[in-house]
């Protein structure tokens, strides 16, 4: 994997893949993602939530665009370790709060908000459809905030009162919702 934009961009890294609980995005389908965003947001200025943040792929472009708050969540340890590693090579671990944690007993207790908020969730996690409902009912997106959805084509949310738009790239789709 490798940092799409920004100051690192180019940097590569490599998890130790084997056996774990990660699907991480691919390097097209973040790119696009982050492309949709620079147009809509001035990251030095922003606080994001990453949710599952599993190998922190997102958590990185974020960084390298400048953002310097940052709350990444996961309750996989050797995630969190590979990811201290990675933001101390970086020499940007004061911009990022860890913790090492299941999302949604986070959610029941988090009173911050938040300017974006990522989730990409294992795509079989039966409360995963849950997400927008959660996070728009203990209001944990600032007024002008967006939460994105990355999931599985199976699911539709343009149902959702909260709903934007839906992109999907190769059998990737995030819904993104205001």
């Amino acid at each position: 994997m490798r940092i799409i934009g920004g100051k690192f961009k180019g940097r590569r890294f490599s998890p130790p893949a084997n056996k774990w609980p990660t699907r991480p995005t691919t390097d097209f389908a973040r790119e696009a993602l982050f492309n949709i965003l620079q147009n809509e947001y001035h990251f030095e200025n922003i606080k994001v939530l990453d949710l599952f943040g599993g190998t922190g792929s997102h958590t990185y472009e974020y960084l390298s665009r400048g953002c310097t708050d940052i709350t990444y969540i996961d309750q996989y340890f050797p995630c969190i370790q590979f990811v201290k590693s990675t933001l101390k090579t970086l020499d940007v671990e004061e911009y990022v709060s860890i913790y090492n944690v299941d999302v949604f007993s986070y959610l029941e207790n988090c009173k911050t908000t938040f300017d974006i908020i990522f989730a990409d969730p294992p795509f079989d996690l039966g409360k995963a459809p849950t997400l927008p409902d959660i996070i728009f009912e203990k209001k944990l997106l600032s007024e002008e905030g967006l939460f994105i959805l990355e999931h599985a084509p199976i699911h539709q949310f343009d149902k959702h009162p909260h709903f934007v738009k839906q992109k999907e790239y190769g059998g990737i789709v995030f819904s993104f919702f205001e």
